[in-house]
């Protein structure tokens, strides 16, 4: 299925999570220290990683960033912070996910296996695909997963740029929060889709001359989002 790294400093949290994965049929390793964490999420080969946010060392934080930097592995975000800030900052530094304790053992397993899934379907794609979008001044490579808009390139975040790619790549139809975490996470949302608000927000503020007058990506009130063609 995969190999995870837990990076987790509450152990019997960490070894909870760690047996469900396994049961589950995924290789997991477990780190309790975020320095030692971030040392082996770099130097080793792993298909996810399942980050907590405070822990001794280094933060969740600072970790991601560091792990963004070279790899573009699938980091899921853990913490039992509730706050809109802490997700608009996990995932504003490339989480792809973030999941508030406490949660059941199944979501987290469901959500593993989705990304991971979609990860390596996505890396498949676009090893074959060169294909490019323009739409007015939006330019998106899949090959190279590089964005520029109004001649200059921006930097998105690995879901960012998925969530900007299925929209563009279904211009003029509109697509609930619901939709585009099952179409973009490859699950069920299962009742938390504020992820889906903060990347959007992301995405507008990178690629709109005005993010409060968005250009590409409108919303469509009560109903969800729609990227014009």
């Amino acid at each position: 299925m995969g190999k995870v790294l837990i990076i987790e400093d509450e152990v019997s949290i960490a070894e909870l999570e760690r047996d469900y994965l396994e049961i589950s049929g995924f290789e997991v390793d477990i780190s309790t220290d975020g320095k030692e964490g971030l040392d082996k999420a770099l130097s080793e080969d792993y298909d996810l990683v399942l980050l907590d946010l405070m822990l001794p060392g280094l933060d969740g934080y600072e970790i991601c960033r560091r792990i963004r930097a070279t790899k573009e592995i699938p980091i899921v975000m853990v913490s039992a912070k509730k706050n809109d800030i802490d997700k608009i900052r996990g995932l504003g530094l490339g989480a792809d996910d973030y999941m508030t304790k406490p949660f059941s053992p199944s979501e987290l397993v469901a959500r593993v296996k989705a990304h991971i899934t979609r990860y390596d379907r996505l890396a498949g794609v676009a090893a074959a695909n060169r294909d490019i979008i323009e739409i007015r001044e939006l330019k998106i490579d899949s090959s190279s997963r590089r964005v520029w808009c109004y001649d200059k390139e921006r930097t998105l975040t690995a879901k960012e740029f998925d969530i900007l790619r299925f929209l563009a790549e279904h211009p003029n139809k509109v697509y609930s929060k619901e939709d585009l975490f099952r179409e973009v996470w490859g699950l069920e949302s299962m009742g938390d889709i504020s992820t889906v608000t903060v990347h959007i927000k992301n995405i507008r503020e990178k690629i709109e001359l005005d993010s409060s007058k968005p250009q590409f990506i409108e919303t469509i009130w009560g109903v969800g989002y729609r990227f014009r063609g």
